[in-house]
């Protein structure tokens, strides 16, 4: 009996994405059910490509999703860094003002900084934090007034608590 693959078990990443490290992320993806085998795969992906924005987010979400929220902290603090050096302004989001860069632009270290943000908000709400993903949050509508990034759904879940 033949096995006919019916939707491509691939997911697609960011274009720009190195072959190999491409191929580390689908290792994951794979199998994802199996926490520490894929996360040595999503960590092994960032040590081969430490600017690749696009691993930062696969694995706070990832150890998001598995209720790792100290490590997806962790994850989203330093995606944040790592978008801020990219973009070239401070990664400490209580510095920035809404003339530090077009955050209307889609560029992605610009734009993966705003989504970080906004993940570091719904992180901190997950954990407890409602004073820390509030901050944030406020920070991330000053920024993004225009809620490109979907801010707005994560701070009415904090202003429902």
């Amino acid at each position: 009996m033949a096995v006919t693959t019916v939707l491509d078990e691939r997911v697609h990443f960011a274009g720009d994405i190195r072959p190999e490290v491409n191929q580390l992320l689908q290792n994951a993806v794979a199998c994802a059910d199996d926490f520490e085998h894929a996360r040595g795969y999503l960590y092994e992906a960032r040590a081969m490509d430490p600017g690749q924005l696009e691993v930062y987010v696969a694995l706070y979400k990832f150890c998001f999703y598995r209720g790792r929220f100290d490590e997806a902290e962790q994850i989203a603090l330093d995606a944040l860094t790592r978008a801020a050096a990219d973009s070239g302004f401070s990664s400490d989001w209580c510095q920035l003002h809404p003339d530090t860069a077009d955050w209307s632009s889609s560029e992605s270290s610009v734009r993966l900084y705003l989504y970080s943000l906004k993940a570091l908000g719904f992180i901190r709400l997950r954990k407890g934090d409602e004073a820390g993903a509030t901050e944030v949050l406020n920070t991330l509508a000053r920024l993004d007034p225009e809620d490109q990034v979907g801010g707005s759904v994560i701070m009415t879940l904090a202003e429902a608590l």
